[in-house]
């Protein structure tokens, strides 16, 4: 067995905006995520406004098979010296219909207690302004089972993979919108 991975039990939703009493000012992280192209490789910067500082992690991560509740992540936290090795990949630009694109997503995550469950909410920014999702993650498979999904929700996305973050990479707001229609 592989040590090396966790295994994440998760389940993904839309929200229109942040939950009470939560505004855009309240204590969060900004992240800055940066998809290896054809990997399954992200660098991951996040910086504390209140404290200016940065942490750095090369992520790995993998959904197992068709059921995109549950995802394999591996993790290696970089200081800066190995950060700077990686720089190169960030804010790389892409090309899509002619256009060029970064394949960086911009986003501030926030922290929410509901009912004793800390959870992640995602409001993102740029070209994806206007898009926000809520994720949480469980336990086990009775935690997962048993959760009430909160008031403030629009819809869940946990299992289209339209959501993931390397392919929100070049994607508006007016995508997110277009996608929304067609499943509802």
């Amino acid at each position: 067995m592989n040590k090396t991975y966790q295994t994440e039990l998760r389940r993904i939703f839309l929200i229109r905006d942040l939950p009470e009493p939560l505004t855009r000012s309240s204590s969060h992280l900004q992240i800055f995520d940066n998809y290896i192209e054809n990997t399954r490789l992200r660098i991951r910067s996040m910086r504390s406004p209140e404290t200016k500082e940065w942490h750095f992690v090369l992520q790995q991560r993998f959904s197992l098979g068709e059921d995109f509740a549950r995802w394999k992540i591996a993790e290696i936290y970089l200081n800066e010296a190995e950060h700077a090795l990686f720089e190169q990949f960030e804010g790389r630009k892409i090309h899509e219909n002619e256009r060029a694109e970064t394949n960086e997503i911009r986003k501030n995550r926030y922290f929410y207690d509901l009912d004793n469950r800390q959870i992640e909410i995602d409001l993102f920014l740029g070209g994806l302004w206007g898009l926000n999702l809520v994720r949480t993650v469980f336990e086990d498979e009775k935690d997962f089972e048993n959760f009430e999904i909160p008031p403030f929700v629009i819809a869940e996305v946990t299992d289209n993979p339209f959501f993931f973050g390397e392919n929100l990479v070049g994607k508006h707001f007016k995508d997110i919108q277009a996608e929304f229609a067609r499943n509802r």
